[in-house]
């Protein structure tokens, strides 16, 4: 980033409605991490993806695997929120939506419930410290997990839903596309739907899943993540597209995180171009900050430097935002103020 650019994009209030917890682990985190459990042997280059470097959908997942291994405690769980928070406000977001799979583990005596708590605890922490971010919570369904263990994570959402005064908000569906099938989810998704939390769905995160994405989108979702195949011109079928555009879902996309993870050539080849063209709803957010080595505010003007998009453009990109959030009128409200009253100081 150059310095003038830098200060508009830094500057920039932004929504972030795409970020895993886990993932979003910045390098000054892991450091600490690392210093605490020593006895693992991780280093640095394995729990992120350098400038520069790709790896496949595959080897993703492994990063994550690692991280999972210096993740394993209450006391870890509060950290890395609470970092993860700070930093996404630092880079100007005002408005996050965390997403996570609660995990067990039985060395530590982390339990999934104690997972949740944790995390709302330090969505908590920062509001009272006067953190200046709207931070709310979606628990997450690992589609590797199956049916039993997907109805028990809506079951624990709907708890903190009722119990969280407004914090957790909806369900993610996410996990390896290759494995599993959308239709055994289908019963959990929908008891989720009826009570009310709201859905965002990972959708054709790879070529060969127009069938699960047509059963899904019936439900239909809150929001996708990514949709990287849902057009036909990717492999995807204009039928699918109708779908999403009469039902308006809007999609989450996150540039850097497809181009690394190889389900997109280049920048320039981004669906980002297709959805925007139409004028359809899409977010760009980041995926997973530490394991891509990114931030929102990289993203912004990757986007804007690759579609040739003006300060303006992307200003109407951020406030338009708003509208796709979970959480509710008075919220978005709030946000839309905070954004009139930035303006000026942001185009200074």
């Amino acid at each position: 980033m150059d310095n003038e650019a830098d200060i508009f994009y830094r500057t920039l209030p932004k929504v972030e409605l795409h970020a895993h917890l886990n993932g979003s682990v910045s390098f000054q985190t892991i450091e600490k991490l690392l210093s605490r459990k020593p006895h693992l042997n991780i280093e640095h280059s394995m729990t992120a993806i350098g400038k520069g470097q790709r790896r496949t959908l595959d080897e993703c997942f492994q990063v994550f695997k690692v991280i999972h291994q210096l993740v394993d405690s209450e006391e870890d769980i509060l950290m890395v929120a609470t970092d993860v928070i700070k930093e996404f406000a630092a880079d100007g977001v005002k408005y996050l939506e965390l997403r996570s799979t609660p995990r067990e583990e039985r060395n530590t005596g982390l339990t999934k419930k104690k997972y949740i708590e944790t995390i709302i605890k330090a969505i908590q922490q920062c509001k009272n410290d006067g953190v200046d971010i709207k931070v709310r919570f979606l628990v997450a369904i690992d589609r590797r997990n199956g049916t039993e263990v997907a109805i028990e994570t809506v079951k624990m959402a709907e708890e903190f839903m009722l119990s969280s005064d407004g914090l957790v908000v909806g369900i993610d569906l996410s996990g390896d596309p290759m494995v599993g099938h959308g239709k055994d989810l289908l019963p959990a998704l929908q008891k989720a739907k009826d009570c009310g939390l709201k859905l965002s769905l990972h959708l054709s995160e790879i070529p060969s899943q127009r069938e699960e994405t047509d059963l899904l989108l019936n439900l239909p979702p809150d929001r996708i993540g990514h949709g990287t195949f849902l057009h036909p011109d990717v492999g995807g079928s204009q039928s699918l597209v109708e779908k999403v555009l009469k039902k308006k879902i809007p999609l989450e996309l996150c540039l850097t995180s497809n181009v690394k993870g190889q389900t997109v050539p280049c920048y320039s080849n981004h669906h980002f171009k297709y959805w925007y063209k139409l004028g359809h709803p899409c977010v760009i957010c980041t995926d997973d900050k530490g394991v891509f080595s990114t931030d929102l505010s990289q993203e912004y003007q990757l986007a804007a430097s690759t579609f040739g998009l003006s300060h303006e453009d992307i200003w109407e990109h951020s406030q338009q935002a708003i509208d796709c959030i979970f959480a509710p009128d008075d919220v978005k409200q709030q946000l839309k103020q905070k954004w009139i009253d930035m303006k000026p100081q942001v185009f200074k």
